[in-house]
């Protein structure tokens, strides 16, 4: 029998059995039981009273290859608290072949076994409930008096030995010097950017991003109040920026609310990273400009033309016209059941060749077989040795070594079928192109490049045979109606630049 083992735990501070606990109960039982255990499914830090568990949903998805027929736990709540979820997920594994085992809580699998079963996930469903509410009692008590709950510290302040926030001596100039730039001028891009040259970093350990700039400058923690739900204490915490200056930087943040955002300019160009000049190769990066009646119009332009660095002649394209174009072509590629044919192939392709250990092992399992057939053989026309009996106990020991192997790679990275991409793919057709997100997950998943010639656009597409092109005459028609601007340049690109936005 072939099982798999799934642990959990509650939280990274109370822990109710470790995970190396867990995984040496199962595996123990597993040996005492015949079992052969495939994978380890692990969440740390979860909750068993939310099904949101990447592990076991991974699991639950895994079942239906029907690679192993027991998921091991070691208590019937590590599997979920919830009885509701618990009930639906073993119907999942059931339907699939795979039953669900305690092994501290083994009740068997007659109509008594179930009914304890049930009961014990009401018991760890009621225990959870009620571990909830003395949770949610104490924070609320340590919100009065202005202790620290838990979570993420924000960047400049760190918790005291009695559980309190107070400015971080190391950070926290760092956050009043954002509040006093901001007031003076500076961009939330220049404030990131400043705070990355100083190599401060998220909660993460990542680049400071324009998120947290925003946040950072909203945080009313900085001006010495904590809040948590309904409890809000004004003085809990030693300010780090003055009041005054707070409130002034929260009214500018929402002046520049209400203006054309620099930093979401950047975000409407679809094509930025993707769209190359046929004159020189050079990227074209987003740009916009006012008009004499206020208008703002936001076009494309060759980075050579922009820095000045060459003599490429390229005009400026605008942005909504060329969008469109490049969108509704895409959409009538996809729409080609020849293009999603080509790409699930490609795709298929690539999966046989990224898993070069699967081949191999099923090669030598085929080797394996017909030396063992090879060998039965031998043994009806009456050519048995004692060598030729030890020849196929040792292949057959080999034949049962392999096929495990096989299938924890299997398990490992499951194929995806031909049939299962067709369908995905197709979800793409019932995109609404009128939609910016849409529109943007469009061009991200199907197209690799976009080359602007003198009387035509290249589009090629992720794969070997995605291309399009778009003559004059479609520009021309497109033009009519979107009033868009020329398409001059004077000679293909010569290679493929690297990618990247406008410096």
């Amino acid at each position: 029998m072939k099982a798999v083992i799934y642990a959990r735990y509650s939280s990274a501070s109370q822990r109710e059995e470790s995970i190396e606990v867990q995984i040496r109960e199962c595996t123990a039982f597993a040996e005492k039981n015949d079992y052969t255990v495939l994978k380890h499914y692990i969440d740390k830090a979860i909750s068993g009273t939310t099904d949101n568990r990447p592990d076991f949903q991974q699991m639950i998805k895994d079942s239906s290859s029907r690679l192993f027929d027991t998921v091991l736990v070691l208590r019937t709540d590590r599997f979920s608290r919830d009885v509701a979820d618990s009930a639906v997920y073993k119907q999942i594994l059931k339907k699939n072949g795979v039953r669900v085992i305690s092994v501290t809580e083994n009740f068997g699998e007659d109509a008594v076994g179930q009914l304890m079963g049930r009961i014990m996930e009401s018991m760890a469903e009621y225990y959870s409930n009620e571990l909830r509410e003395k949770v949610q009692r104490g924070q609320n008590v340590n919100a009065e008096k202005g202790i620290w709950n838990g979570g993420g510290v924000p960047f400049g302040l760190r918790v005291s030995q009695d559980q309190r926030l107070e400015p971080d001596p190391m950070t926290s100039a760092f956050v009043l010097e954002a509040f006093k730039r901001y007031d003076e001028g500076a961009t939330m891009k220049e404030i990131r950017d400043y705070l990355n040259n100083m190599g401060i970093t998220n909660g993460r350990g990542l680049p400071i991003n324009y998120g947290n700039i925003q946040h950072l400058l909203s945080n009313r923690r900085y001006i010495g109040e904590y809040a948590y739900r309904d409890y809000v204490l004004p003085d809990a915490i030693t300010p780090i920026v003055p009041l005054d200056l707070f409130e002034r930087v929260q009214k500018r943040m929402v002046k520049n609310q209400k203006a054309p955002a620099r930093a979401k300019a950047e975000d409407e160009y679809l094509l930025t990273t993707k769209i190359f000049c046929g004159n020189c190769g050079a990227y074209m990066c987003g740009e916009s400009g006012k008009g004499r009646n206020g208008t703002i119009h936001r076009y494309y332009k060759c980075v050579t033309v922009k820095k000045r660095r060459g003599d490429c002649k390229k005009k400026a394209v605008r942005k909504e016209w060329i969008e469109d174009l490049v969108v509704n072509a895409t959409m009538r590629f996809i729409l080609d059941d020849g293009a999603i044919e080509s790409i699930v192939s490609m795709l298929m392709r690539i999966q046989d060749q990224e898993n070069t250990t699967l081949p191999l092992l099923e090669k030598r399992l085929k080797q394996a077989e017909t030396g063992i057939n090879n060998l039965l053989n031998a043994i009806q026309n009456g050519l048995f040795t004692p060598s030729t009996k030890e020849r196929l106990e040792s292949l057959e020991a080999e034949k049962a070594e392999l096929e495990i192997q096989i299938e924890k790679e299997r398990l490992a990275k499951p194929k995806i079928s031909a049939e299962f991409m067709t369908f995905w793919l197709h979800r793409f057709r019932k995109l609404d192109v009128t939609q910016k997100s849409h529109r943007q997950m469009l061009i991200d998943t199907f197209v690799n490049a976009i080359y602007v010639y003198d009387d035509k656009l290249l589009l090629t597409y992720d794969f070997k045979e995605g291309t399009d092109t778009i003559s004059l005459a479609d520009v021309k028609n497109a033009a009519k109606v979107k009033n868009g601007s020329d398409l001059k340049s004077l000679a293909a690109p010569t290679k493929r630049h690297p990618k990247g936005g406008c410096p």
